[in-house]
C-alpha cells in the first residue's frame, strides 16, 4: 500500500513535472513566434520525366487579381528574376518555353503576450490588409504574419506543369524593409531547387 502510494506521488510528480515543461515549451516557442521566428518552409513538386536543360526562356502570367502589396510583389518579382537570370534562363514577353505563374497571399494572427497560456490565435487582421502601416494590436500582442509565394512553371508547348513549389515566411508588419529583405531571402531558398536535380 505503501509503496503504491509512493508510486501515485512520484507519477503526480512526473506530470506536474510534464506539464510545467509543457508550459516553458509553449512561452518559449510564443518568444521565437514573436521576435526571430523568420524561418522559411519550403516544399517543391516536379515533373521526373522533363529534362530541365531544354528549358532556356520564360514569361510571367498576369496575376488573376492586383497585388494587394505592390511593393512586395515587386520585390518578389525582381527576386525571381535575378535567381532565375543566374540559372541561365532569359525573360521573355513572347513564345517563352516556360510559363510562371505567381501566387500568394498572406495569412495574419495574433501571438498573445508571454503570460497568456495559450498559443497563437489567428483571425483576421487588426487594419487594411492592403497597407503596410496602420494600427496595429495593442502592446498584449504581437501581430504574426505568415506570407505564402507558390510558383508554377508551365511547358508553354505541351501546356503542363513541369515545376511548382512553395514557400512560407513570417514578416515583419511593423518593419517594411526587413519583410522585403525576407521576401529576398525566401525566393532565394525556394529556387535553390530550381531546376530540379535528378
Amino acid at each position: 500500500m505503501v509503496v503504491g502510494r509512493a508510486l501515485i506521488s512520484r507519477q503526480n510528480g512526473m506530470l506536474k513535472m510534464r506539464i510545467h515543461a509543457d508550459k516553458v515549451c509553449t512561452y518559449i516557442l510564443m518568444g521565437l513566434i514573436s521576435t526571430a521566428g523568420f524561418a522559411q518552409k519550403v516544399k517543391v513538386g516536379y515533373d521526373k520525366s522533363v529534362d530541365f536543360k531544354k528549358f532556356t526562356t520564360y514569361s510571367w502570367a498576369q496575376p488573376e487579381t492586383l497585388p494587394a502589396n505592390p511593393t512586395l510583389y515587386q520585390t518578389v518579382v525582381g527576386s525571381v528574376d535575378h535567381q532565375l537570370q543566374s540559372k541561365g534562363l532569359k525573360r521573355t514577353e513572347n513564345d517563352a518555353d516556360l510559363i510562371l505563374t505567381p501566387a500568394g497571399g498572406m495569412d495574419y494572427g495574433f501571438a498573445g503576450a508571454a503570460s497568456t497560456p495559450m498559443g497563437p490565435t489567428y483571425g483576421g487582421p487588426a487594419y487594411n490588409a492592403t497597407m503596410w502601416s496602420g494600427a496595429g494590436p495593442s502592446s498584449a500582442a504581437t501581430l504574426v504574419t505568415e506570407g505564402t509565394l507558390v510558383l508554377t512553371f508551365v511547358d508553354r508547348i505541351n501546356n503542363k506543369t513541369v515545376w511548382s513549389g512553395s514557400v512560407k515566411q513570417k514578416l515583419d508588419v511593423y518593419n517594411k524593409p526587413k519583410s522585403l529583405e525576407l521576401a529576398d531571402k525566401a525566393v532565394i531558398k525556394l529556387l535553390k531547387q530550381f531546376p530540379s536535380k535528378k
